[in-house]
């Protein structure tokens, strides 16, 4: 596990020099455990000799991902959403104290966005954080409350008291809006996602120049997400 940690979202290739430094391991014991995981395709050597997660590694995490049922049912609803607004569509679960983003359709010139499949931010930081937060248990609202918010641009929420209220207001309005929290020019519109007992299971969300019209996207949304609970109501979530 502590190697493949060692990959990060933008490093897709690295050195066992590199791995052994990233992951605490002796250089020798990483050279041994990559030689074994390249043996049984999870890890691949490029010709330069450097390291990548193999295909191989991408297959069972596949059969094992507990979102498999959600993002197939998601998938079709998340398809329209981005036809309409023409830049980011995505799908994003709470994984402890972040958002994991398990499905991302983007567009060529698409507004600036941060966000990759696979890839994390902190829940206060984010239209989809900021609607898991509001609905997720109370401890974990009040953890991420008494830890330091990471402030992106001069939007982003930075203070327990301004996170507490928007927190209520998306309770209250029942969606997330974030006009420039990750960059000035891109604003994050995000709704629930619920299953058949009302449960929040992920937030839909989209990524959309910072204007005037961005709040046109809210009403699309909200049908996309009716739209995946009924879907949801009839389509047991893998366990």
């Amino acid at each position: 596990m502590r190697i493949f940690e060692a990959f990060g979202p933008g490093e897709r290739a690295l050195r066992v020099g590199e791995i052994a430094a990233r992951s605490g391991l002796h250089r020798a014991t990483t050279s041994r455990l990559v030689a074994e995981l390249v043996e049984h395709g999870l890890l691949v050597r490029d010709a330069d000799r450097r390291v990548r997660i193999g295909v191989r590694m991408w297959e069972l995490a596949m059969r094992a991902s507990p979102t498999l049922s959600l993002r197939e049912a998601v998938m079709p609803f998340l398809e329209d959403l981005h036809g309409v607004v023409g830049h980011h569509a995505q799908l994003g679960v709470l994984d402890g104290a972040e958002v994991l983003f398990v499905e991302r359709l983007s567009a060529p010139g698409s507004v600036i966005n941060y966000t990759r499949i696979a890839g994390r931010l902190p829940l206060h930081a984010s239209s989809s954080g900021l609607v898991l937060l509001a609905h997720a248990p109370h401890e974990l609202r009040e953890a991420v409350l008494a830890a330091p918010l990471r402030r992106y641009t001069p939007e982003t929420i930075a203070t327990p008291d301004r996170l507490r209220r928007v927190l209520a207001d998306v309770r209250r309005h029942g969606y997330a809006y974030c006009p420039g929290h990750l960059h000035a020019d891109a604003l994050g519109v995000a709704v629930p996602v619920t299953g058949a007992d009302r449960h929040v299971l992920a937030a839909l969300s989209v990524i959309v120049p910072n204007d005037d019209g961005g709040r046109a996207v809210v009403p699309v949304l909200r049908a996309a997400a009716r739209g995946i609970a009924r879907t949801l109501g009839n389509l047991p979530l893998a366990e």
